[in-house]
Order: C-alpha cells, then structure tokens, then sequence
C-alpha cells in the first residue's frame, strides 16, 4: 500500500510482511520493459513503480501494476514528480533499474505462504510416489497410462497454481535439479562459470561471447575482444553498502551492470580462467554514478 504524507514523503506499508518505509524521493519512475535483451515480443512486460532520489538512484522499487490515475493523483497529492515512461527503450530501463541507491529495497507485497514449512516435504513425498507409480505402471507395460496421467497432471497444476507439486508428475525432477546444482558448483569452481545456480550467472558461450544466464537461459551475452564495446575486464566493486559487478570494454566502458552480491574469489578465478582483467574497487559516489547511468545493459 502506497500513501502519500507531507513535505513530499511517501509511505509503503507491506501488507504481506507488516514491514513499512517512509521515505522522501525526487521521482516516482513507471516503468514497463522487456523482462531481458533477449526476449521476444511476447514476452510479458515488467511494469512497477520506482522512487528515485534527487541523483536518479533508485531508493525503493515496487514492481506490479498500478493503475494510472491512482499514481497521478497521489503524486499530486505528494508534491512528487511523476513519470511514466510507457514502453521505452527496455535497455535504458533496465539500466535505471539497476542504479540502486544505498539502502535500496524491493517490495513485491507477496503474502508469504503459510504453509511454506511442509510444502517441501510434500513436494518430495509425492514426487517418490510419481516414482513409484512410474515404475508399476511402466513394468506393467502401461508407459502410455503414465504419460496420460502426468499430461492431465501438469495442466491441472496451471489452473491450481500448485507449482510446487510439479514433481509428482515429473519425478526425475528430484534427481535432475539435485545433479544440476551439484554441476554448476563444479563448473564455478573450476572457474567456467561464476554465480549463483538460479542466475544471474556468468558463463563463456560459443563464438568468444560471455553470456549472462538465468535458470539455464542466456539473457544477455556480450562478445570478449580487446576492441570498445567488447568485453575486457571485470569490474567488482562496492559503493557504500551497494555490491556488484561491470563487465566492461578496453576504454572502461560500462556493457553490462549485475548488481548483487559475487563472490570475489569466484569472479578471481573466473576472470583468470577467460583471460579477462579484473579490478575490486571501492567507488566514490561519481565513479559510481557515471558506470551505472551509462550502462549498456543491465540486470536489475
């Protein structure tokens, strides 16, 4: 919930969590963009609502859809800026999405499930079942009965909203994501790959291009070389209690903004791996808005 109070302060309350933050902005920012450079056009857009201080920096991001005339009128109300932006060019938001201001935060107002404690231990006891059942069905010469059964399962699972039971239809689900966490470690470890296994992480493509990837899927890649607007070196930094990371060109260019937590041993040995030079600083508020504002690319 959005409330407007005096002197130009806005109060965010979460219903979800109870949490509430008063905070003063320059800018309220609308947004609406593509959710990566890489999306199709039919990709669902991300829309929210951000409150950005007087250097562009953004305090507080509220993603979700919000109706128009309710924004303009409490803005108003507030003595605060408004822009909506509609859909522009989806790389400018993303980057101005990234620029986070110190004590940035994100407030999705998601009710947090109560039932949270033992949805896992539901998941995995169905999901042993789905074996089993697997395993009777098909040594009774009756595979085509369990594809049936798992088909109707995964469509009434899109209208029940039941995620979580997915790997009651699909078993192999709770080896398979197992293995694949325990791979990428690996691959982190032996330095061809750094981050997190959900993503964002950094990985080397084909054709000498680093991609960007999410939950196994490139958003984003940039072309290695010693050449501007080509990957050169890696940039960890921190500006306050801000973390993240640039990829950058040989003239110190920003191409891609990650802010978030990363590991500097990690990146260390990644950078070393690809031949890639790498820098750990810690920015001055000018150093950092500079590389944030002028940024290809980013990954709110």
């Amino acid at each position: 919930m959005l409330t407007s109070g005096q002197h130009q302060t806005l109060t965010v309350t979460d219903k979800a969590s109870g949490d509430s933050v008063t905070l003063t902005p320059a800018l309220l920012y609308r947004y609406r963009h593509s959710p990566t450079p890489a999306s199709d056009e039919d990709a669902a857009p991300v829309e929210g609502l951000a409150a950005l201080d007087a250097d562009g920096l953004v305090l507080l991001d509220l993603p979700g859809d919000w109706y128009g005339p309710h924004l303009e009128e409490l803005a108003q109300k507030a003595g605060i800026p408004l822009e909506d932006i509609g859909f522009r060019s989806s790389s400018k938001v993303r980057a101005a999405l990234a620029s986070r201001a110190p004590g940035w935060r994100r407030i999705r107002g998601l009710p947090l499930p109560s039932t949270a404690t033992w949805r896992k231990p539901v998941a995995i006891g169905t999901a042993f079942a789905g074996v089993a059942l697997m395993a009777y069905l098909a040594s009774s010469g009756m595979w085509v009965a369990w594809r049936g059964i798992a088909t109707i399962g995964r469509v009434l699972l899109d209208f029940l909203d039941a995620k979580w039971l997915f790997m009651a239809f699909s078993p192999a689900l709770l080896l398979i994501r197992p293995a694949r966490i325990k791979f990428h470690r690996l691959r982190v470890k032996r330095g061809l790959a750094v981050g997190p296994y959900g993503g964002p992480y950094l990985i080397l493509g084909s054709f000498n291009k680093l991609h960007i990837t999410r939950a196994g899927v490139v958003i984003a890649d940039v072309r290695l070389g010693e050449s501007p607007g080509r990957a050169f070196s890696l940039l960890l930094y921190r500006y306050e209690g801000l973390t993240g990371l640039f990829i950058l060109d040989i003239k110190g260019r920003a191409l891609h903004h990650l802010p978030g937590h990363w590991s500097p041993q990690d990146v260390e040995h990644f950078a070393k791996r690809h031949d890639l030079l790498l820098a750990v600083h810690r920015l001055s508020r000018e150093e950092y808005l500079d590389l944030a504002r002028n940024s290809r690319e980013a990954t709110p």
